[in-house]
């Protein structure tokens, strides 16, 4: 046993004591240096000084308090600047901000998803340069599928969406097409007159290298004619099947299949495709029936939990779903409504005068002690001392009441468009029912009525910025209480209401006034005759005066946040096959020969094929003939004539660009090329209205530095309207479409419509001479105020 002497025991005491006070002292400490750092918004300083707090003293429920609110405003904090770096396009400090904040709260689920998302970003960065190198050196089927896998996971990645653009303006076939190599599009002068089907598919064979396999239910000793100039390959083989009633199946880069159109062997070879789709702003359920109206498809679930489409059709119907799909799921319209509501009620009351007594009242004395009169007490004993008499009183009223009360109410809503958002200022009063059944048994119910400023608001947006708006504004007030017989209380309600449809600007403001309730109320107590004498009548009687007025105003003005995208005219319109098949008709080159080439023209004749530049005749047994690259041809049948010739269409330009801006926003317009001819510099100029639009920058876009050639790009600007540009490749040429340059403008005035266009421009060959430039249509911007 261990025995301590008294003054070691309280020594024990004082020094444990001490080392307590110390501790609780760090504490508080702490606490306070952490209240300074959050008073000087150093959030995350003062959450450290919180936490040691905290940890030195966790019984203090204001330490653990302080430590938790401010660990949710730096959290949040933190998250908004991430979001906003991820929305500029910065992603490192994104990154650092998630960090931080997995760092304060490592089990904190919106930075680990913005950690994914920009694994995600990397990702799709990666595959958007592949994609560029891949439209760059014309392989179109490769950048459309790297473009598609980026899409898929992030439908609003800009720079995919408009490489995506660019390359559905160059390859608008059929999916499973792309496949096939670039000979499909070799170009073609084809012509038979009852020929064999299997003579005319050798042909093709022949000449674009592709192979060709048929189905033991084709005919191919069928007889067709066809009759094509300045064609393709892809064209020839399209009317060949429509005509005979036929289909093809893509087998691999250089084999087709060709078998009849019939339900059976569609049913048997054409390729089923399973694809889901996520959408973000249309509704799943609504998407599916526009699927089954105009896809036709069958094959599809919905999953409204989670808003997904998923769909098992062929190729092609799923390509159309996917424009149709894209056409609906874009962000719905919404608009701001700002709502002033104000309520003038003024209030005057005038009380002034004397009230006299009124009346006077004999009272027998006999009588209000309980006893009874008869006549002869009324002749014998009415005198003044057994008389009482009852005078009213006398009243002098002097009451002067003034009161003026503003409501004000600014609500602002932001609603969708074509639908109802509700404001209701005021308060639901109770309303009893009551009631009794024949048995006697009676129960009571309650209902509320909603009494004060109630206002009802539906919006529809219009593509040029306009705000129609129903509006249906009702004031209410109780005026009066009225008990029914069982003793319930009802209420009587004043009202006034209001509804109209209005259609504003963006930015307008519109008033409803006049809706005024204007009450006067006078009463007077006078003495008969001389109470209606002037001035000595006010000495004889008393006059109320009561005025009230009151006046609602109503001030609405919206405000547009996302009006109707408005989609590409390429993906608003497009080719979707015939009523049986979804298969469309292959485009015609641009630009195609008018004459045979000078090494090959063929008469096609049933008894004669002829060779202009070749005077060896084919024998019977099928020599070698130059009416087709190394063909051979039976002279009994119908001879094939075969041109393959490209001749480069012209250069053209075209604008890239919003159509619509508001003053003061600084917006990019693209200037874009195509040239089938190799180009080495491209020397323009350019005009604008100077009042309406600022130059800020000219940038040299992809075009001219194709492969890593170097450039020398100059821009002058001319404040009074003008760009001049001269640019030039320093080795070989460029004919990859892509953008030429980027101007960057600011809008400084309102403008219906102003005009951005080339007046000249004279784009250069190898050969050092000027092309043949098609006209380039200016682009014409709308400025907002």
């Amino acid at each position: 046993m261990i025995s301590y002497s008294s003054s070691s025991f309280f020594r024990y005491i004082a020094i444990i004591a001490v080392s307590l006070s110390l501790y609780g002292c760090a504490a508080q400490m702490a606490y306070r240096e952490g209240k300074d750092f959050i008073a000087q918004d150093k959030l995350e300083e003062g959450l450290d000084k919180f936490k040691l707090a905290m940890t030195a003293a966790p019984d203090q429920l204001e330490y653990r308090k302080a430590y938790l609110k401010t660990r949710e405003k730096v959290i949040y904090d933190l998250s908004e600047q991430a979001d906003q770096s991820v929305r500029l396009e910065k992603y490192q400090a994104a990154r650092k901000n998630y960090q931080r904040i997995l760092s304060i709260d490592a089990a904190n689920e919106q930075a680990r998803a913005g950690l994914l998302k920009l694994d995600m970003l990397d990702q799709h960065a990666a595959l958007l340069m592949d994609a560029q190198s891949a439209y760059e050196k014309k392989d179109f089927a490769r950048a459309q599928q790297l473009l598609k896998k980026i899409l898929a996971e992030n439908s609003m990645d800009a720079g995919a969406n408009k490489l995506a653009r660019l390359v559905a303006e160059i390859i608008v076939q059929a999916p499973q097409e792309t496949k096939v190599t670039n000979n499909y599009k070799k170009p073609i002068s084809i012509e038979f007159r009852d020929a064999p089907l299997r003579q005319v598919f050798e042909v093709i064979s022949r000449t674009s290298g592709i192979n060709f396999l048929f189905d033991r239910d084709v005919k191919t000793d069928q007889r067709t004619s066809i009759l094509l100039k300045n064609s393709t390959i892809e064209s020839a083989i399209h009317f060949t099947l429509l005509t005979n009633q036929l289909e093809k199946q893509v087998l691999d880069s250089n084999t087709i299949l060709i078998y009849p159109n019939t339900a059976a062997k569609q049913k048997e070879y054409q390729e089923m495709v399973v694809k889901s789709f996520y959408l973000t702003n249309a509704d799943a359920k609504a998407v599916s029936s526009s699927l089954k109206t105009i896809v036709k498809t069958r094959d599809i679930v919905v999953d409204e939990k989670l808003n997904m489409l998923i769909l098992r059709d062929s190729p092609d119907a799923i390509k159309l779903a996917e424009k149709l799909i894209a056409l609906h799921d874009v962000p719905e319209p919404e608009v701001m409504l700002e709502v002033e509501i104000l309520e003038i009620k003024r209030t005057r009351l005038l009380d002034l005068g004397i009230q006299w007594p009124n009346s006077l009242t004999l009272t027998p004395l006999s009588a209000t002690a309980g006893g009874t009169l008869n006549l002869r007490d009324l002749r014998s004993n009415i005198n003044p001392s057994t008389i009482g008499v009852g005078v009213g009183p006398v009243s002098v009223k002097a009451r002067r009441e003034t009161g003026d009360a503003n409501l004000l109410a600014n609500p602002r809503i932001r609603a969708k468009n074509h639908e109802k958002a509700k404001i209701l200022i005021g308060e639901r009063v109770p309303n009893i029912t009551t009631t009794a059944t024949s048995t006697g048994f009676v129960s009571e119910s309650i209902n509320y009525i909603e009494v004060g400023l109630k206002l009802d608001v539906e919006p529809t947006i219009y593509l040029d910025n306009d705000v129609g708006i129903k509006i249906s504004l009702e004031v209410s007030s109780l005026t009066s209480q009225i008990k029914t017989q069982s003793g319930s209380v009802a209420y009587q309600i004043g009202t006034r209401t209001a509804s109209t449809v209005l259609r504003l600007k963006n930015g307008e403001t519109q008033i409803l006034a006049g809706l005024i309730n204007d009450e006067e109320r006078n009463s007077a107590n006078k003495m008969p005759g001389i109470g209606e004498l002037p001035l000595v009548g006010r000495l004889f009687g008393s006059q109320l005066d009561d005025s009230q007025k009151t006046e609602i105003v109503l001030s609405i003005t919206p405000h547009l946040i996302r009006n109707i995208q408005r989609p590409d005219a390429i993906n608003a319109e497009f080719q979707s096959g015939t009523e049986t098949s979804f298969r469309v008709r292959p485009d015609f080159p641009d630009a195609a020969p008018t004459t045979m080439p000078a090494t090959s023209s063929v008469d096609a004749d049933a008894s004669k094929v002829t060779q202009k530049n070749n005077s060896n005749a084919m024998n019977g047994n099928g020599g070698s003939g130059n009416g087709m690259n190394s063909g051979s041809v039976n002279p009994g049948v119908i001879g094939p004539g075969v041109a393959a010739v490209n001749l480069p269409g012209m250069p053209q330009l075209a604008w890239q660009g919003p159509r619509s801006v508001k003053i003061g926003d600084i917006f990019s317009l693209q200037l874009i090329m195509q040239s089938d001819q190799a180009v080495t510099s491209v020397p323009l100029s350019l005009n604008f209205n100077p009042k309406v639009l600022q130059v800020v920058s000219v940038n040299e876009g992809i075009f001219l530095k194709q492969g890593g050639a170097a450039t020398t790009f100059n821009a002058q600007i001319d404040p009074n309207g003008q760009v001049v540009v001269t640019n030039v490749r320093t080795l070989g040429g460029a004919s990859s479409p892509g953008s030429l340059m980027t101007v960057n403008f600011r809008a400084m005035a309102a403008a219906e419509s102003t005009p951005v266009q080339v007046t000249s421009v004279v784009p250069v060959g190898m050969t050092g001479k000027a092309l043949p430039m098609s006209q380039v249509a200016p682009v014409n911007i709308e400025i907002l105020p």
